[in-house]
């Protein structure tokens, strides 16, 4: 994933907070958002669901749980959630999280073919996990995330970022949602099929000029995920 993606006030994120149990009000709508940077988490059990803000960074550091950037722990590579001792190991077993996006980007690895991607009349369900981090000034917890990453499924992929896809969930499957954000559900074998489907469904894909102003320099055309 190249790194950037927002979250709009629209009916597709309405819908996605309705179907996902939670309150829109608390979405935070952000037209660009970059590693590092806040945003929103859905986590917790069916009975115990709730949106957090959550540094998009999973590891943190700790004296002031900025982002370690020693490592790159925006996303998380599907194939380290099996590999023990990786950042994601732990938080892919006890704290997994839906993060609602609307649209994101996406380069080809030249440094000037970007594009921006969206599901066609949804918002996206990004599958995520978080850590918690206990703040030494305020006592407060603080939530960390990253996006879990696939290797790309399609042959058109590969002229939009032949590295990887994102994660995404399909939020209308209540089981898949219920056990993906249950802390105590732990049998995560039962979760490789997911990630090696994806959610196979059409996006709208625009190409775009600098990554940070979203500015569509072409038609948008349809690409299967």
């Amino acid at each position: 994933m190249c790194g950037r993606f927002n979250v709009i006030d629209s009916p597709e994120v309405k819908d996605l907070c309705e179907n996902l149990g939670v309150p829109l009000d608390m979405i935070s709508t952000q037209l660009d958002i970059a590693p590092g940077g806040k945003i929103n988490i859905i986590h917790g059990g069916a009975s115990a669901r709730q949106i957090s803000e959550a540094t998009w960074w999973l590891l943190l550091e700790n004296r002031n749980l900025k982002p370690n950037y020693r490592y790159a722990s925006f996303n998380s590579r599907a194939s380290k959630l099996f590999t023990k001792n990786s950042i994601s190991y732990k938080p892919f077993r006890e704290s997994r999280c839906i993060i609602p996006c609307s649209a994101f980007i996406e380069g080809l690895g030249d440094k000037k073919t970007y594009h921006k991607i969206e599901l066609e009349n949804s918002a996206i369900a990004f599958g995520g996990l978080y850590r918690e981090y206990l703040s030494q000034i305020t006592g407060e917890t603080v939530y960390s995330a990253s996006i879990i990453t696939l290797p790309p499924h399609s042959p058109e992929w590969q002229k939009i970022h032949p590295k990887s896809i994102p994660l995404m969930i399909d939020y209308l499957d209540d089981r898949i949602v219920d056990l993906w954000l249950d802390p105590a559900f732990k049998t995560v074998t039962h979760f490789q099929s997911l990630l090696a489907e994806n959610c196979n469904r059409h996006m709208r894909v625009t190409p775009i000029g600098k990554p940070s102003q979203w500015d569509a320099s072409g038609e948008s055309f349809s690409v299967l995920a």
